[in-house]
């Protein structure tokens, strides 16, 4: 599972998942791709599931890009405590993703093929998706010019 090596602070704040993703939101690597359209937190375990379901798919071609890193440490405490006495320990890393944010890309596969492997992969993320080619995004920008 994915994880930082090391980090400044054991513990963070929630934070806010407010607006929509400014990086990470175009095709850098493959030909299709997840995109993100709902703000959540993808946890480690989430991810690799994904992982596994797309490389599982397309058996020995093609690559597959992930382009979200779990560097957010989740706390949690223990059922039955009370309130107060610090906050509760690690459980978990996740990812923050907003909407629009590119998470997986595939590449070296037929369209089909990268479709149908990247359908497999959106029923293990906790958010809604939609599934992009190069071609969709692209083609958004150059209508406008």
């Amino acid at each position: 599972m994915l994880l930082p090596k090391r980090v400044k602070h054991r513990r963070q704040f929630r934070g806010s998942m407010a607006g929509k993703a400014t990086r990470g939101n175009t095709l850098a690597y493959g030909d299709f791709g997840i995109v993100a359209t709902e703000p959540c937190w993808i946890k480690s375990n989430q991810i690799e599931a994904a992982r596994v379901a797309m490389t599982r798919y397309i058996k020995r071609g093609g690559k597959v890009f992930i382009k979200i890193f779990p560097d957010k440490p989740v706390t949690g405490k223990p059922i039955g405590v009370r309130m107060g006495k610090g906050k509760g320990n690690l459980e978990c890393w996740v990812a923050v993703v907003k909407p629009g944010r590119v998470m997986f890309e595939i590449s070296g596969v037929a369209e089909e093929t990268a479709r149908e492997a990247l359908r497999l992969a959106t029923h293990k993320l906790p958010c809604k998706c939609k599934i992009v080619s190069r071609a969709d995004l692209e083609g958004g920008d150059n209508s406008e010019n």
